[in-house]
C-alpha cells in the first residue's frame, strides 16, 4: 500500500531504527516495524500517543531528548508473527489492532452466524 512512499521496514533489533524513525517523521515518510512481540519499546510511546503538540507552522513531537517536526502525513505500523497476541490495556487504547489471521473455520463460522441471523432471526 505504502510502496510508491518509499516504506522504511526494520526491527527492533536493528541499531539505528530509532534513528531512522526519527529521521522519517518529519519527512512524512512511512515507517513500519516487523516482528514485533508483547512488550514494545518505551521509545516510541508518544508516537503510540500521538503526543504532538501544535507550533506557529506545524507540529511538534517530543521524541528522545529533544523536538522534532511533525508531518502529519507520517504513518507508523507494527507487525507481528505472533497469532494472538496479548498487549497491555494502555496499548491495545492507543493502536487499531487488525488481525489478518483467519482460517476457513473461522470463516464459516461467521458466515453461518450471518446466515442464521437473516434466516431466523429469533435463533
Amino acid at each position: 500500500m505504502y510502496s510508491q512512499s518509499n516504506i522504511k521496514v526494520h526491527k527492533f533489533s536493528d541499531e539505528k531504527y530509532l534513528k531512522m524513525l526519527e529521521a522519517s517523521i518529519p519527512q512524512g515518510v512511512p515507517f513500519m516495524i516487523e516482528n514485533v512481540g508483547e512488550e514494545l519499546d518505551p521509545a516510541i510511546e508518544p508516537i503510540l500517543s500521538k503526543s504532538q503538540v501544535k507550533r506557529a507552522a506545524g507540529y511538534i513531537i517530543k521524541f528522545g531528548d529533544g523536538f522534532i517536526d511533525y508531518d502529519p502525513n507520517f504513518r507508523f505500523f507494527l507487525t507481528t508473527k505472533l497469532r494472538n497476541p496479548h498487549y497491555l490495556p494502555e496499548v491495545s487504547t492507543k493502536v487499531t489492532l487488525l488481525n489478518f489471521m483467519i482460517t476457513y473455520e473461522g470463516l464459516s463460522d461467521q458466515l453461518l452466524a450471518i446466515i442464521v441471523a437473516l434466516e431466523n432471526p429469533k435463533l
